[in-house]
């Protein structure tokens, strides 16, 4: 599973974000114009489309895209073991 790829399908299928700005180095709420809101909502999908479970402390550490991808890549990878 390519964990960017369904980020970035997250980010425009539910917050409408265009495509094109979804980078790996975009920031959500600089770059991205997410509000807290939509970072909790956007939170919720990626406990849901990944199957783990992303605390708030942890979660305010995730501000840009590639942080997401690699925080999610780890947490997959210490359930799968």
């Amino acid at each position: 599973m390519d964990i960017q790829n369904k980020i970035t399908q997250i980010l425009v299928d539910k917050l409408g974000i265009a495509e094109t700005e979804v980078t790996a180095d975009a920031n959500f709420v600089k770059d991205l114009g997410i509000d807290s809101l939509d970072y909790a909502e956007l939170v919720m999908e990626f406990e849901q489309t990944f199957d783990i479970r992303i605390p708030d402390e942890d979660a305010e550490q995730l501000q840009t895209i590639n942080q997401a991808v690699n925080y999610i890549g780890n947490k997959m990878n210490s359930k799968a073991k």
